[in-house]
């Protein structure tokens, strides 16, 4: 579970579609990766190759639940990751994508 307090007031949904915006730069790492918010200047650290690949292909699917799967994300290992993308969305490094 998140420690960040933004992340626990508002739940991320995993079925609605998000993406990596432009501003974000995607550095990959051994451990996992560094993201870079050049409007807000903060750097997070994503601390395994899985949840890069989830924040890689975001903008590909209908949806993070559906972007999770793609990325072999089990049914057990879900919160955790619902966890860590509601701590990106917090700190901006991925939005929700709306309707057009």
């Amino acid at each position: 579970m998140s420690t960040d307090p933004a992340a626990r007031r508002s739940p991320f949904d995993l079925d609605a579609a998000w993406y990596v915006p432009a501003q974000v730069s995607i550095r990959p790492e051994r451990f996992g990766a560094l993201l870079y918010h050049f409007g807000t200047r903060r750097l997070s650290f994503l601390k395994s190759p899985e949840l890069l690949k989830v924040v890689q292909v975001l903008a590909d699917f209908p949806t993070a639940r559906a972007a999770c799967v793609d990325a072999g994300v089990s049914a057990a290992e879900l919160p955790a990751y619902r966890a860590a993308l509601a701590t990106l969305a917090a700190s901006e490094m991925i939005r929700e994508r709306k309707p057009s």
